[in-house]
C-alpha cells in the first residue's frame, strides 16, 4: 500500500478537496471552500495546510465567527442540503462564537464541518492563552460546548484518527435523516503531527444522497387513509425541497384537488400562482390554509418536524377526527402526534403514492371550497400589504414594497422578529428558491450573513435581505465581508426603534411595555440614539440610502437593483401593528399570579386556550 507523509491538517485538507456529488447526473465538488478565522489555535497548523490548497478549497476571511458559520450554513440551505462549505476557528471566544451557529443548523437539519481549534493534546504549556481549564476533568474543553448541538462531534487526538472519522462525519452531513452539523475539535499540537497516510484515502470520491423508499405496509395503511379522505390536505415542509420533489408536488397537488400548505421551511414549494397553493400554516398561517386544516379529514405532512408554529401549539388540526399522516424520511419526525408514518425520501414516497392511488381525488365542494378561500386570502394579502401613505408604515406594508419590486430571480431572507411571521403569511412566492426564512431557531444575526451564504450559492439571483434594527445591531460585520467578496445583497433595515415583536408578545400576555423598545429601556435622559444605519452601512463599504414611507422604498429598490454592490435601505417603521388576518393561538406561558390586572384577564385566556390542545 503506497502512502504518503502529511501533517493532520494537510491531509484533513487534502480529503475536502477531493470530496464530489453528483447532483443532476453532474459530478461537482461538495465543499465551496472553508470560511476562517485564524488564531494560534488553527493558524499554524489548519491555516498553513490551506494556504497551499487555494485552488481546490478556497479559504474566505470573515469578521465574526458566528457569521462566517451562519453564512455557511445558508449556503448549504440554498444549495438544498447537496453542498456545503467548512468553518474553522481558533480555541477560546472563536470557538464558542460558533456554538449558536452549531445549534441553529442542528435546530433546521443544515450541514456544516465545524473545525474549531483545541488546546494542546499533549498538555505540555497547559494552560495555553484562551484554555479553560475544568479543575476536575482535564479531557474537557470549551469545545465540548458542541456536543449537544452536534449530530458528530470528535476531537482528533492522533493525525491516523481522520482515517476513520472523516468519512463518519461526511456521512452525517449528507445523510437525509441524521443531516446537521458535524464538529471535529482539533488540537493545535495534533494539526502540525505528520503521518504515512494510504493515498488511497485522497482519491476522489463521489457523493449520492441515499432516497429511502416506504415500507411496504406502512405505504399500504397511508394509501387506505387517503382512499377514505374527501377534504384532505398536504402541509409542505423544508423536506419537499431538500428531496427536489417541488415539481413533483406540484403536479401531484393540481391533479388530485388537494389544497396545499407550507411551513417556514417549506414555503416557496408552490409558487403563490398555483391554484392549490393556499399559503401558510400555523400560528404565522393564511386564513385560508388554517381553516381548511380545521376542516380537512386528512392531513399528509410531508417533510415537517410538526413544530409548535405549524401545529398552533397542538391546538389546530390535531382532533380525535383526524387523520394525520406523516410522509418524514426520519422516523423521529414521521411518529409525532401519533402520526401515521411514512417513513421515506419526500420525492420516492409522492412518486409511489401517485401511482397507487389510482385515480381517487378530493371532492369537488372541497375544490371549490379551496378555491374561495384562495380568493378571500389573496384580497386580504393586497388590502394589509398596499402603501397608504403613512409616515410610520407596517412590516406589512414593507413586505408589499418589496415584494412588488421582485422579479422571478429575486430571493428574500430573513430570520427573527415579527418580520418572519409576516413573511410566512404575506410574501408571494414565484417558486422554489425565492423564499429563505430560518425560523427553526429564530436567530437574530443571521439575517445578513446568511443572504451572503444565499448569494455565495446563487449568484444569479438578487438576493434581498430583510431585517429589523435589532438583528442589524447585533450582527452586520458581513455586510463589509459582502462588499470584500463581491456578493451583493440588497439589504432593507426596518427601525421601529427596539424589539418590536417581544414588546407585542410581552402586551399580548398581559405585561407593560418593558425592556424591549427603546422608549421602555433605562438609559440616560436623553434617551436612546437614534442610529443612522445609512451611515453606518456607507463606512462598511456599501451603498446606502435613508428613506421615508413606502413610495420613497419602492423608488430606492429600484436603484439597489440597479447598483453593483451590496445596497442598504433604511427606513423607520411603526413598531405595535401586525397583521390581524389570519394566524393560530401560540402556546405561551402566562403568569397564574401577577399584580397586573392585564396578566390575571391573560391567564384566563391562556387556560380557556389551552382546552383546545390535544396532548
Amino acid at each position: 500500500m503506497s502512502t504518503i507523509r502529511l501533517t493532520m491538517a494537510q491531509a484533513l485538507v487534502k480529503y475536502l478537496a477531493a470530496q464530489r456529488i453528483e447532483i443532476n447526473g453532474q459530478e461537482v465538488a461538495l465543499f465551496e471552500g472553508v470560511f476562517a478565522i485564524f488564531g494560534h489555535g488553527n493558524v499554524a497548523g489548519l491555516g498553513e495546510a490551506l494556504y497551499h490548497v487555494q485552488d481546490e478549497l478556497p479559504t474566505f476571511r470573515a469578521h465574526n465567527e458566528q457569521s462566517m458559520a451562519h453564512a455557511a450554513i445558508a449556503f448549504a440551505k440554498a444549495n438544498g442540503r447537496q453542498r456545503l462549505m467548512a468553518v474553522t476557528s481558533s480555541i477560546g471566544p472563536g470557538a464558542t462564537n460558533m456554538v449558536t451557529a452549531a445549534a441553529l443548523a442542528h435546530a433546521n437539519r443544515l450541514p456544516i464541518l465545524l473545525l474549531p481549534g483545541d488546546t494542546f493534546a499533549t498538555r505540555e504549556p497547559d494552560p495555553v492563552l484562551q484554555q479553560v481549564e475544568h479543575f476536575g476533568d482535564p479531557t474537557i474543553s470549551v469545545n465540548d460546548c458542541f456536543r449537544p448541538v452536534s449530530r458528530y462531534f470528535d476531537r482528533i487526538s492522533r493525525p491516523e484518527q481522520l482515517l476513520t472519522s472523516l468519512p463518519q462525519a461526511m456521512a452525517t452531513l449528507l445523510d437525509p435523516e441524521h443531516c446537521g452539523p458535524a464538529t471535529l475539535a482539533l488540537p493545535q499540537d495534533v494539526q502540525t503531527f505528520a503521518y504515512d497516510y494510504p493515498e488511497a484515502f485522497f482519491e476522489p470520491k463521489v457523493h449520492r444522497i441515499r432516497r429511502p423508499p416506504p415500507e411496504a405496509y406502512e405505504l399500504r395503511q397511508v394509501i387506505g387513509a387517503l382512499q377514505q379522505a374527501k377534504r384532505p390536505l398536504i402541509i409542505a415542509g423544508g423536506g419537499v425541497h431538500y428531496a427536489t420533489a417541488c415539481d413533483v408536488l406540484a403536479e401531484f397537488a393540481k391533479v388530485r384537488g388537494i389544497p396545499v400548505a407550507e411551513t417556514q421551511a417549506g414555503k416557496g414549494a408552490l409558487a403563490d400562482s398555483h391554484p392549490c397553493a393556499v399559503g401558510a400554516i400555523g400560528v404565522t398561517g393564511s386564513a385560508a390554509a388554517n381553516q381548511l386544516a380545521e376542516q380537512a379529514d386528512v392531513i399528509l405532512a410531508i417533510g415537517t418536524r410538526l413544530q409548535d408554529f405549524t401545529t398552533g401549539s397542538r391546538a389546530l388540526f390535531e382532533s380525535d377526527h383526524k387523520t394525520l399522516i406523516a410522509l418524514n424520511v426520519g422516523r423521529f419526525d414521521s411518529v409525532k402526534h401519533l402520526a401515521l408514518p411514512l417513513t421515506c425520501d419526500a420525492l420516492t414516497g409522492l412518486e409511489q403514492l401517485d401511482d397507487a392511488l389510482g385515480d381517487w381525488c378530493g371532492s369537488n365542494e372541497w375544490r371549490e371550497q379551496t378555491d374561495t378561500l384562495k380568493r378571500e386570502w389573496a384580497e386580504a394579502v393586497h388590502r394589509v400589504t398596499a402603501d397608504q401613505g403613512l409616515s410610520l408604515p407596517t412590516d406589512a406594508q414593507v413586505i408589499g414594497a418589496v415584494n412588488r419590486q421582485a422579479g422571478n430571480d429575486t430571493t428574500v431572507v430573513c430570520a427573527a422578529g415579527g418580520l418572519p411571521g409576516e413573511l410566512h403569511k404575506l410574501w408571494q412566492c414565484s417558486g422554489p428558491g425565492s423564499y429563505h426564512v430560518e425560523y427553526g431557531f429564530s436567530c437574530m444575526g443571521y439575517e445578513i450573513a446568511g443572504g451572503m451564504g444565499v448569494k455565495m450559492a446563487k449568484p444569479e439571483r438578487e438576493v434581498v435581505v430583510m431585517v429589523g434594527d435589532g438583528s442589524y445591531l447585533m450582527h452586520n460585520s458581513e455586510l463589509a465581508t459582502s462588499v470584500m467578496l463581491g456578493h451583493k445583497l440588497i439589504v432593507v433595515v426596518l427601525d421601529n426603534r427596539g424589539y418590536g415583536c417581544i414588546n407585542r408578545l410581552q402586551q399580548a400576555t398581559g405585561g407593560a411595555g418593558f425592556n424591549n423598545l427603546l422608549q421602555d429601556c433605562r438609559t440616560v435622559e436623553a434617551g436612546a440614539p437614534k442610529t443612522d444605519f445609512a451611515a453606518h452601512a456607507k463606512a462598511l463599504g456599501c451603498e446606502s440610502e435613508s428613506v421615508s414611507g413606502i413610495a420613497e422604498l419602492e423608488q430606492a429598490l429600484v436603484r439597489a437593483r440597479a447598483a453593483q454592490s451590496t445596497y442598504v435601505i433604511a427606513l423607520d417603521t411603526d413598531p405595535l401593528p401586525s397583521t390581524q388576518e389570519g394566524g393560530a393561538w401560540w402556546d405561551v406561558a402566562v403568569p397564574e399570579v401577577s399584580e397586573r390586572e392585564e396578566v390575571n384577564t391573560a391567564y384566563q385566556g391562556y387556560r380557556e386556550a389551552k382546552q383546545r390542545q390535544r396532548h
